[in-house]
């Protein structure tokens, strides 16, 4: 009977090894995740002169990231001179101006997320089944894309074409 025990745990555990869809020793990347075998160093290796760590600075220069935020800028196809010439670029001056109008508040963020905490707590208290979602709290603010596109099409206003209404 132990034999027997012992011979239908082995089979069992063999058959679950066996299952893989690629053996252990496949190393090719699966998926659209990053291939990191084909990341490249982006200057020569160094050794430094001593192994104490410098005091962090932050925003301050790193040795190996130069200058990281104009590097993503040039990556996504701007200019990285943009970056560091400081202030405002012309063309957006109206639009800033514009934005700014009435001023300004220094802790919009706090504000609007403590007001949303809020709103959202109200609706959770009267949901029926306790839901007080993002969307379930918003729902009567929401927009009515296609009543909004028949309105503009009636006013006459050159709208872009919309998917049928569902």
């Amino acid at each position: 009977m132990r034999a027997i025990i012992l011979a239908v745990f082995t089979a069992a555990t063999l058959a679950g090894c066996s299952s893989s869809d690629r053996p252990l020793h496949d190393m090719s990347a699966s998926g659209n995740g990053p291939d990191y075998f084909s990341v490249s160093p982006k200057a020569v290796l160094e050794i430094p002169s001593n192994t104490t760590l410098p005091t962090p600075t932050p925003g301050g220069a790193n040795r190996t990231d130069v200058s990281p935020k104009a590097e993503a800028i040039a990556a996504l196809g701007g200019r990285a001179a943009a970056q560091s010439a400081g202030g405002l670029p012309a063309r957006d001056a109206a639009l800033v101006a514009r934005a700014n109008r009435y001023g300004t508040q220094a802790q919009i963020r706090e504000t609007l997320a403590t007001e949303d905490a809020a709103i959202r707590a109200n609706a959770r208290r009267f949901s029926v089944l306790g839901g007080g979602s993002y969307f379930g709290a918003y729902a009567n603010q929401a927009l009515d894309a296609y009543a909004e596109l028949k309105r503009f099409r009636a006013a006459g206003v050159a709208t872009p074409s919309a998917p049928p209404a569902p």
